[in-house]
């Protein structure tokens, strides 16, 4: 009986710590509107980006190497990617860095120009990837995160 209860127990907190080791969500994803082209079309796709105050995001470009960049990176499906577009950066002096970083705050784009193959065949589809970031605040931060992202498509005829 005391076993039973003791594995309860265990298992009921089990949760709580997955969760606090997870850390606060600082960085959203606004679900992106989707992407429409015709075979041998380009279009464009943007994701949505919410720092939340207090915090930045190291810039798609660092200006130290032990900083984990922004990065955006789309497999390969319905759409090719040609170019992933990130904003303009903020330089901000920080007390762990002996130069300015570069960083992303606040709510910003990435846009994304696909190119669909001309064989292509019409209809729904879904272009995944990945959103790699680190959040800090002024004087430490978080663990790098990787987000699942999903593009919804439609391919015309």
């Amino acid at each position: 009986m005391k076993t039973k209860i003791l594995c309860l127990l265990v298992l009921g907190m089990a949760p709580t710590v997955t969760t606090a080791q997870l850390g606060p969500t600082v960085v959203t994803i606004a679900p992106p509107t989707g992407l429409a082209a015709k075979p041998g079309e380009t279009a464009k796709a943007t994701l949505t980006v919410t720092v939340a105050s207090g915090y930045h995001a190291n810039s798609d470009k660092p200006n130290d190497e032990f900083l984990i960049p922004f990065s955006l990176k789309w497999n390969s499906g319905p759409a090719e990617v040609v170019s992933v577009t990130y904003p303009k950066t903020q330089t901000l002096k920080l007390g762990f860095s002996a130069k300015p970083v570069s960083v992303f705050t606040g709510t910003f784009d990435i846009v994304t120009q696909f190119k669909v193959p001309s064989d292509a065949p019409p209809g729904p589809a879904v272009v995944k990837g990945k959103l790699r970031y680190q959040a800090c605040d002024d004087r430490s931060c978080l663990p790098p995160k990787t987000v699942e992202v999903s593009l919804p498509t439609t391919i015309g005829k």
